[in-house]
């Protein structure tokens, strides 16, 4: 059975988020499909307490995550990443023990899922490593193109980004010269020239990459997936439609501070009540936890602050508990899942009107859009949801069909069978002299 790898800058049980959770899920059903055995390597911290990971090898910062034999962390030290070139000064890492861990795993395709604080040249030492083994990256964000967390969101004025370049970088970080970001952009290229196939969630994603220099020839795109579920009935066909949820990262490019303020507008005669749902808040600058918790006291009537939750266990619940999903992101994301997670449970999606949301959402047909970054239309937003009469209703009957991950996981397996019959083809085509040297 040909082994796939993949490659995550976190795992979930670790770090929960979007593009971690995905690439699980996607791991256990290509497991499931039986055709491909997976392996994941998902990257962590300096080695630590973790109560799931259990040291594999002793002289290795590689440890198993838990009782599945195929799943892995390995651990990278942050202190040492040149957050600039993403790439770090820790060579031993890489060049030792992720190549030692690439030769006894042998993979047949190694797919990339992210290169944060892991580093674009994990690229060349696969490709060194394993000169014939077909590479996949799929286009979660976009850190290759955007040095402020892959955000593509202007430092100084909050501003959205539209196009990259060494001066307009330099502008957003004054410290790092024009020369540096030149020299940014052709790193990272000369890395990401080395795969095979990209994956791109959404169609705008595909065209920023384009736009930015890789091939459109090599991207393709392939929304994620989800896990299928059964919907349950709703617990309340006849209930006031006025409960509305986030679910996330506590960080700003979420807007959680956009939805906070737009609440506060509202006031607390606001015939609607708000759940926030997410982790990871501790993880970020003293300042940003103090923003949220000012926000946070000053909408206590109608927001509820839920925290993190189990997702397998808990998500179901949750979201048959509210009636309208709330993402108010202020970055163009890529297609988060969210979107489709709320679809399955019947849920509109109120988002902000920019990037992978609202292509995902239809304004008006599964969803409402309000402009991106702006309370006072947030507040409307959610005003008008709360108040509609049969708004939910026709929204709720607009909502299409949800890309499962069954259905996903065919077209990625699809996308390792050509990679390997390409490959088996020009071993064929190779001369005798060449194969045998």
């Amino acid at each position: 059975m040909p082994k796939v790898l993949h490659v995550c800058h976190n795992h979930p049980h670790i770090r929960p988020g979007g593009a971690e959770v995905y690439a699980l899920n996607l791991y256990e059903a290509i497991r499931a499909a039986g055709e491909f055995e997976p392996v994941f390597l998902g990257r962590t911290g300096a080695p630590g307490p973790l109560v799931e990971a259990q040291p594999l090898h002793q002289d290795s910062p590689i440890t198993s995550v838990n009782a599945d034999p195929n799943q892995y962390l390995i651990y990278t030290d942050v202190q040492k990443v040149d957050y600039v070139m993403q790439r770090s000064s820790d060579k031993e890492t890489a060049t030792k023990h992720y190549r030692d861990f690439l030769l006894a795993q042998k993979p047949d395709v190694v797919h990339f899922q992210h290169n944060y604080l892991i580093g674009y040249d994990w690229l060349r030492v696969t490709r060194n490593t394993l000169p014939d083994v077909p590479i996949v990256y799929m286009l979660h964000e976009y850190l290759a193109i955007c040095n402020h967390d892959g955000q593509m969101i202007r430092t100084r004025t909050g501003e959205l980004c539209r196009e990259q370049s060494p001066r307009r970088c330099h502008e957003c970080f004054p410290h790092v010269s024009p020369q540096t970001f030149f020299l940014r952009t052709r790193f990272i290229q000369s890395h990401l020239s080395l795969v095979d196939v990209f994956i791109a969630p959404s169609e705008y994603v595909r065209d920023r990459y384009v736009e930015w220099g890789i091939p459109a020839e090599k991207i393709q795109v392939e929304p994620c997936g989800v896990p299928a579920i059964e919907r349950p009935p709703e617990p309340d066909p006849a209930r006031a439609r006025n409960r509305f949820a986030f679910f996330g990262q506590f960080t700003l490019h979420k807007g959680t501070d956009v939805l906070l303020k737009a609440m506060a507008l509202l006031g607390n005669d606001f015939n609607g009540h708000l759940w926030i749902h997410g982790a990871n808040l501790q993880n970020y600058a003293p300042e940003t936890q103090d923003r949220f918790r000012e926000l946070l006291a000053a909408t206590s009537a109608t927001v509820t602050f839920a925290g993190p939750y189990d997702r397998d266990r808990d998500l179901t619940r949750i979201m048959m508990e509210t009636d309208w999903t709330v993402v108010p992101s202020i970055w163009w994301e890529t297609g988060p899942l969210v979107v489709p997670e709320s679809f399955q449970h019947g849920r509109p999606v109120i988002c902000s009107d920019i990037g992978g949301m609202s292509e995902k959402v239809a304004d008006g047909v599964s969803g409402l859009h309000f402009n991106v970054g702006d309370p006072d239309d947030l507040a409307a937003t959610l005003k008008r949801a709360a108040e509609t009469p049969g708004l939910w209703s026709k929204l709720h009957a607009g909502i299409p069909p949800v890309y499962e991950m069954g259905e996903h996981t065919e077209v990625v397996t699809d996308i390792y069978r050509r990679l390997l019959a390409r490959r088996a083809a020009a071993t064929r085509s190779r001369p005798a002299e060449v194969l045998n040297a």
